[in-house]
């Protein structure tokens, strides 16, 4: 039997509003204020391979990089964020919020840079967490996407980690930097978001990590055993 969605309204558009969190902090992209940071964080000495999936390239120099910088500031559509590493202050990144749907509450993380201050860290998956709680907590959308060329092999690997559930795979779907793009798509609705939120919860309590920031359990460990 289907839900009764008959109550459904349309859902709020995210807004341009700081997330803060223990280790990141979300500000809507600004070019003034975040221009030179991004530029510094996207100048690192594996960038090529950091950019390889990202639908634009890495900049060559910073006057080179203000037009893009201007042109995503403008943008409603995607919505950029910068992510501030908080332990030093400096931009660690940008991700977006995209494909904003709030008719049916539908909407997609994408567009995503995390440079080296929180690659691979928990600054990086707090940074998913906090538009995540943002999106289900705050606006009361359905569904949370990620999408990726299926090539992307890491970036399934941390869909997979996140908690996002896999739905197949859309061949042919798009052209970017003149290669044919699969793309693997992955959700998680609002039934789903509870035990999530829990078992986040859960990871990031300072208990799980020792005193050099290592985490005694896994993420994956903790959506176990919350059923997520």
């Amino acid at each position: 039997m289907s839900e009764n969605l008959k109550g459904w309204q349309p859902r709020p558009r995210p807004e341009r509003k700081t997330i803060d969190g223990r280790y990141v902090r979300l500000e809507p992209l600004s070019a003034a204020k975040h221009g030179d940071g991004l530029y510094e964080a996207s100048s690192v000495s594996d960038i090529d391979d950091r950019f390889a999936w990202l639908p634009d390239y890495p900049p060559e120099t910073r006057a080179a990089f203000q037009p893009w910088l201007d042109k995503v500031e403008a943008s409603e559509d995607p919505l950029f964020f910068t992510v501030i590493d908080k332990a030093s202050g400096k931009v660690a990144g940008r991700q977006t919020l995209m494909r904003i749907d709030p008719a049916y509450g539908v909407i997609e993380i994408g567009n995503i840079y995390w440079g080296p201050l929180i690659s691979r860290k928990p600054g990086a998956t707090e940074a998913q967490f906090l538009f995540m709680k943002y999106i289900f907590d705050g606006l009361g959308y359905r569904r949370y996407e990620w999408k990726c060329n299926n090539r992307n092999e890491p970036s399934k690997r941390a869909a997979e980690r996140f908690g996002f559930k896999f739905e197949g795979i859309f061949r042919q779907h798009l052209i970017v930097k003149g290669e044919n793009r699969d793309t693997a798509w992955y959700s998680i609705i609002d039934k789903e978001w509870p035990a999530l939120r829990s078992a986040y919860e859960a990871w990031f309590d300072p208990a799980n990590f020792d005193g050099d920031g290592r985490q005694k359990r896994r993420l994956e460990d903790f959506r176990a055993e919350f059923g997520a």
